[in-house]
């Protein structure tokens, strides 16, 4: 009887059976599989500890993530969305996704890291690797099917020459030498397609990843190059992607001449992004532009056909 008893018990306790989700390549890494199980385990909302502050606001997993592209204006995505009142963002990046020490912490360190906020607002973060890290999709999926999610992206040329001049000038910050981009750009007299840079500007590749789990009408590309000339009317259709009441408006925004770029008015208040943003990209030789151009020539129209629209870039 007492055997009985306690197998009923362990039946009543057990967890429940998550979603089933697509299919993944046989090769999947073991670790995933743990960290998947963990994931499952620590998705149950039973498992949470609600951090609720007295005026009624609350720490929750996002609803909307900005999942890159590195170097394609996250930031300045980032901040002309929180001019909104209805959007709570998490002000660094988290990394939760994309690193181990971090996912292995579970979802309860992930609901930590977020604003606090009001039940009519959205809950959002930012980590630009999330689009080019392989294992990424399937973990948000795994938290939330339901996920709305935001890709900002530029012209691949374009992008590899900001993700040099980021890593350039944090070497120069810390008096270390690094080489020019042509050393990197170039190996044997040919376009070196293993440079790390070049490989995070093949959307196309990223992309088909994230197909595989959420549906394209899930995943809102803002045109990273027209964001930054005219801003305004990129920020208008994120709102009506998010269902965001329209509360941003042209008067948020200005050009600062010194700057040469746009800043951000919110209630009398100015402010622009921080001064390692738009900083001038290295005068590379044309002719290896053009071989930059070449490259990616078939790969953005890859992408284009993909996502069933044009951009235009070289």
């Amino acid at each position: 009887m007492a055997a009985f008893l306690l197998g009923a018990v362990l039946l009543i306790v057990q967890p429940q059976i998550v979603p089933s989700r697509p299919a993944v390549n046989s090769n999947a890494e073991t670790s995933q599989s743990v960290q998947r199980e963990l994931l499952k385990k620590t998705s149950q909302k039973n498992d949470f500890k609600e951090n609720i502050h007295s005026n009624g606001s609350c720490q929750q997993l996002p609803q909307t993530i900005i999942i890159g592209v590195r170097k394609g204006g996250t930031r300045a995505l980032l901040e002309m969305l929180s001019l909104h009142p209805d959007i709570a963002a998490a002000e660094s990046e988290v990394h939760f996704f994309d690193w181990e020490d971090h996912y292995r912490n579970g979802l309860q360190w992930y609901i930590n890291q977020m604003p606090f906020s009001y039940p009519h607002q959205i809950t959002m973060e930012k980590t630009p690797a999330y689009f080019t890290s392989p294992k990424v999709p399937e973990r948000v999926y795994n938290m939330n099917q339901s996920m709305r999610l935001l890709l900002i992206l530029r012209d691949p040329s374009e992008r590899v020459l900001s993700d040099y001049t980021q890593v350039f000038y944090n070497h120069m910050q810390k008096h270390k030498p690094y080489p020019s981009i042509e050393q990197f750009l170039i190996k044997d007299d040919e376009l070196n397609v293993d440079y790390k840079a070049i490989n995070r500007s093949l959307y196309y590749i990223h992309m088909q990843n994230w197909l595989k789990y959420f549906p394209l009408d899930h995943i809102h590309i803002v045109d990273g190059d027209k964001l930054i000339k005219d801003p305004f009317p990129e920020i208008e259709k994120v709102e009506r992607f998010l269902k965001l009441s329209p509360q941003i408006n042209a008067s948020n925004f200005y050009f600062n001449k010194t700057k040469g770029f746009y800043c951000l008015r919110d209630s009398g208040r100015e402010r622009c992004l921080h001064e390692s943003k738009g900083r001038a990209h290295p005068q590379v030789d044309t002719r290896l532009l053009e071989k930059l151009h070449e490259y990616f020539h078939e790969p953005n129209k890859k992408f284009f056909e993909l996502v069933g629209r044009t951009f235009n870039w070289h």
